[in-house]
């Protein structure tokens, strides 16, 4: 039976340099129960080390955790990767290391940290997350594609490290599951702004960075179940499924 699922489809933690430090998992878990959200995606900026530790805090509460992450393409374009199971995210993060250079700054970038599901600092990932892959746009479109997973352009009305602002539009040739946009403009103001993307689901997410952030730029989505299938064909509007935009 469907029914209507809460999603936060970007949401990261402590391991992302620009967030906030109280981005531990099990904050996060209990932020998200807390704002009623049924699916989040864990979307740190190219790296997944705390996505475990997350899946863990939510084990026995009323929230599916997706594990994600954010890629930087060597274009500077943001693109979420959204995965079922963490073997998925392990494929996809192996190739991204493979192919980011650089090594972290904590005082000039902020720090990296890898937490446990006990609060526990584990360790500190060092290497320039923030930084661009030497992966194209496309490469890396096809290599999540390839694993299973689904592909969403982050933040297309952003200024920067979106579609939009990097190459001035989207390129029906790249084979994007979604657009996301922010909360400041919502789907309603994004459907108005950007006529020429009609064919593109949209959804909206929060891209929290912040504890209070999470939740607020949230999707209602009509599901079976909180899976990438179920959320590919909510995007395709296929079987009923289909994602609210009032």
């Amino acid at each position: 039976m469907l029914r209507a699922f809460r999603c936060d489809l970007h949401v990261h933690t402590c391991l992302s340099p620009c967030a906030d430090l109280d981005m531990y998992p099990r904050a996060v878990v209990d932020k998200a129960v807390a704002e009623k959200l049924d699916i989040i995606a864990i979307c740190d900026h190219n790296a997944s080390e705390n996505t475990q530790f997350v899946l863990r805090s939510a084990e026995g509460k009323p929230l599916t955790v997706l594990p994600g992450m954010e890629i930087t393409s060597s274009e500077e374009v943001h693109l979420l990767a959204l995965f079922d199971t963490l073997d998925g995210l392990k494929n996809i993060q192996d190739i991204i290391y493979g192919h980011l250079s650089g090594t972290n700054r904590e005082e000039i970038f902020g720090c990296q940290a890898i937490v446990n599901d006990l609060d526990e600092v584990e360790g500190f990932n060092d290497r320039f997350l923030l930084g661009a892959t030497k992966l194209s746009l496309p490469e890396i479109v096809d290599q999540i594609h390839g694993f299973g997973g689904l592909v969403i352009a982050s933040h297309i009305d952003r200024e920067s490290f979106s579609l939009i602002s990097q190459l001035g539009f989207i390129d029906p040739e790249i084979h994007l599951d979604a657009l996301e946009v922010t909360h400041h403009i919502g789907m309603k103001e994004a459907r108005l702004k950007y006529p020429e993307l009609s064919g593109y689901p949209f959804i909206e997410s929060s891209d929290a960075h912040f504890i209070d952030d999470i939740g607020h730029g949230a999707t209602t989505i009509f599901l079976e179940r909180g899976t990438i299938s179920e959320l590919k064909m909510a995007f395709r509007k296929q079987g009923g499924r289909y994602i609210q935009e009032t």
